[in-house]
């Protein structure tokens, strides 16, 4: 057995034991699946990235392109290990969140939820694609062609009611001629 074939052994162990974590009702289960599945996606890049080579830094044209490691795959994977992080610290706050108000990480089903699965075993697959399709096909979303607009910008003028209280820039005021007569102590041209 090869070294990639142990690697795509450990990499498909990992993501079938993600997955089968993920679809668990626990949050925690949820959180260990998505790391399991974060570390074989790294792990798949890693396979994928090919045989080890020299850094493809520029040594003077010593080294062919054909030796050289491509960038890529570390650049994705180093991208994957941020996404997995930063999705790993908003599901520990849906945890942490969920055990203070519940005392419990499970994910219940609400009303809707139970509704929908009482609907759906009782009629048939069709019953809810029927009800999706619109009977009057002549209306549209479009205004083309219509006369008045669809978006109408309301100003002072058209209600009295509307009050223009946004932010304005002030027009610079000009200062009387009294005022220029005068000279500022702060000029340092004193009288």
């Amino acid at each position: 057995m090869t070294i990639s074939f142990v690697l795509v052994i450990v990499m498909a162990v990992l993501f079938a034991c993600g997955v089968y974590a993920m679809l668990e009702r626990s949050l925690t289960r949820v959180l260990i699946g998505f790391l399991l599945l974060g570390n074989a996606a790294n792990l798949l890049l890693l396979i994928v990235m090919g045989a080890p080579g020299r850094a493809p830094f520029y040594d003077g044209g010593e080294t062919d392109a054909a030796d050289m490691s491509d960038a890529l795959p570390q650049a994705l994977t180093l991208t994957a290990i941020v996404i997995t992080f930063g999705i790993s610290a908003f599901l520990l706050a849906l945890i942490y969140r969920s055990w203070q108000l519940g005392q419990a990480d499970t994910v219940i089903d609400d009303a809707d939820d139970v509704a929908l699965r009482a609907r759906t075993a009782n009629e048939p697959e069709d019953a809810m694609d029927e009800e999706s399709r619109s009977d009057d096909d002549d209306v549209t979303t479009d205004f083309v062609g219509d006369v008045a607009s669809p978006i109408r910008v309301l100003h002072q003028g058209d209600l009295s009611s509307l009050v223009d209280d946004a932010p304005v820039d002030r027009v610079a005021v000009r200062r009387d001629d009294r005022d220029d007569d005068r000279s500022d102590p702060q000029d340092g041209d004193r009288s």
